[in-house]
């Protein structure tokens, strides 16, 4: 179920195949579900900016898509764990933000679909 969704400047140097692995692998010790259950899409972004634009800090933030129920505790973990992943595979000086959100588990569907 694990909807991780990466925003990022065009040009950040991210080993993506690296951070697949290691947050899927994450997200599996932190709470109860399967790394066949991950799901994760990089999206870069044309222009990023941080401040007045002055640093040249690249951008890199995360949100990741978890059904509701689990402890404040073991959402903040799983941010921690995916800051410090980030932390150790990104070489530029880079702002990165990491966010838990919660999908409520009475609407949310979600389906493999076979193709036409």
């Amino acid at each position: 179920m694990p909807q991780i969704l990466v925003d990022h400047s065009a040009g950040v140097d991210l080993d993506r195949a690296a951070f697949v692995v290691g947050v899927h692998q994450v997200i599996t010790d932190v709470i109860d579900t399967t790394v066949g259950d991950c799901k994760t899409v990089f999206r870069p972004a044309g222009h990023c900016t941080v401040g007045d634009g002055t640093t040249g800090q690249a951008v890199v933030l995360v949100e990741i898509k978890i059904l509701a129920g689990r402890s404040v505790e073991q959402r903040a973990e799983l941010s921690g764990r995916v800051l410090t992943l980030l932390e150790s595979l990104l070489t530029v000086p880079t702002a990165i933000g990491v966010e838990i959100t919660e999908l409520e588990r009475a609407t949310y569907r979600f389906v493999h679909h076979p193709g036409s």
